[in-house]
């Protein structure tokens, strides 16, 4: 799962033909954490940063936490947070991490196929960065089930990739990134009432993993249950 400050700059992972299983899933993004010591900056996500300066602290949950540089970010600020990731690898990293910044008590992990379960809980805010894979990933299932765990007040923030970055890998280019209401709409929020808080497409200056420069379009959903 790809986030954008965190992660989007670099090269994302190559991916085999007909990787549609859980299984599959888990392989995928384990080889792709073992490539290297450490795949993303660490530093939080600036949209997330920026979204959640407005929030008073509570629960939150990262979906698609990988290395938890956004975990702990929310950490420090004051949540009580629970990171996810299908990679075991990306979640030893992210504990040892957390344990080097004294957020142990702040935070925990768990590895979870979120195409296929869900965290237990109710959250003021979940966070869903550049959640998109180009191998299975049930992204209707993931936001409905994100809306369903949000207590009332609470904040269902989604960024995502506009397009694909310029130097991604030829698969990554061949994924469909739907635009902003088409994401919104595709959300399944059930019962209640919500407010449409920010829904928009941003363009932002990148660089590449080579140092090549680009403008990256990101959707910003941010969804209040009211």
């Amino acid at each position: 799962m790809t986030t954008s400050e965190e992660r989007s700059e670099m090269e994302p992972f190559h991916t085999a033909e007909n990787e549609t299983s859980e299984e599959s899933a888990k392989k995928h993004w384990e080889e792709g954490y073992r490539q290297r010591d450490r795949i993303w900056s660490g530093r939080v996500n600036a949209r997330l940063a920026e979204i959640v300066a407005g929030l008073a602290p509570g629960r939150a949950l990262d979906l698609g936490c990988g290395e938890g540089g956004d975990t702990m970010w929310l950490a420090e600020q004051g949540w009580q947070v629970t990171g996810v990731d299908i990679s075991d690898t990306a979640l030893a990293r992210a504990a040892a991490h957390a344990a080097e910044r004294g957020l142990t008590d702040r935070v925990r992990f768990e590895q979870i196929n979120l195409s296929e379960s869900f965290p237990d809980g109710r959250f003021d805010l979940v966070s869903a960065q550049f959640l998109h894979s180009t191998v299975d990933l049930d992204r209707d299932r993931i936001f409905a089930s994100a809306a369903r765990a949000l207590a009332p007040g609470g904040a269902l923030v989604i960024v995502d990739h506009g397009a694909a970055p310029p130097w991604s890998d030829p698969a990554v280019h061949d994924h469909v990134f739907p635009g902003v209401e088409e994401v919104l709409d595709a959300i399944d929020l059930g019962d209640g009432q919500w407010e449409q808080v920010r829904v928009e497409a941003v363009d932002r200056d990148a660089v590449g993993p080579d140092g090549q420069p680009a403008v990256l379009t990101d959707n910003v959903i941010v969804l209040r249950r009211v």
